[in-house]
């Protein structure tokens, strides 16, 4: 159960404006690092929006999330320039290190990863971003030792 406090500020800052949804979800993603259910729940109550219209805009936008992510978020590129320059090998690396596959999170609570369409930053493919820094130019090897730093 999330303290509900935070959600209800929100929703008073955003009280009137009845196309907010999208600017209240992001605010409480900001501070609770996801959307749990008890705070859609309160968002469905507060605003009269159905709880299953709220997470249809919530899974349609891809920056939203509907469970806890780990400490570090890994988002891996599988554009086309990255998929043609080996993002399957890196993803596969990256699986290998953490024992997680797309989507999911170590159990240590430490990383998640997510594979995206792009990060538009073709010209460093095959890259990814960890904590909004950005890694290019990677091969197996390299993710793993970026990883591994990023463990100690």
């Amino acid at each position: 159960m999330s303290d509900l406090t935070k959600i209800k500020e929100i929703l008073r800052e955003f009280d009137g404006d009845n196309n907010a949804l999208i600017a209240i979800l992001q605010r409480a993603q900001a501070h609770y690092g996801y959307l749990p259910e008890d705070v859609i729940a309160e968002i469905s109550r507060a605003r009269l929006i159905p709880p299953a219209e709220i997470l249809g805009v919530a899974s349609f936008y891809a920056q939203f999330r509907l469970s806890p992510v780990g400490k570090h978020l890994i988002l891996l590129c599988k554009g086309t320039a990255c998929h043609v320059n080996g993002a399957d090998g890196i993803e596969a690396a990256v699986s290998e290190e953490l024992g997680i596959a797309d989507g999911e999170t170590t159990s240590d609570g430490l990383f998640t990863l997510n594979t995206v369409a792009c990060l538009g930053c073709c010209s460093l493919s095959p890259v990814m971003m960890i904590d909004n820094e950005t890694y290019g130019s990677l091969t197996p090897q390299k993710a793993k030792e970026i990883l591994r730093s990023c463990r100690q």
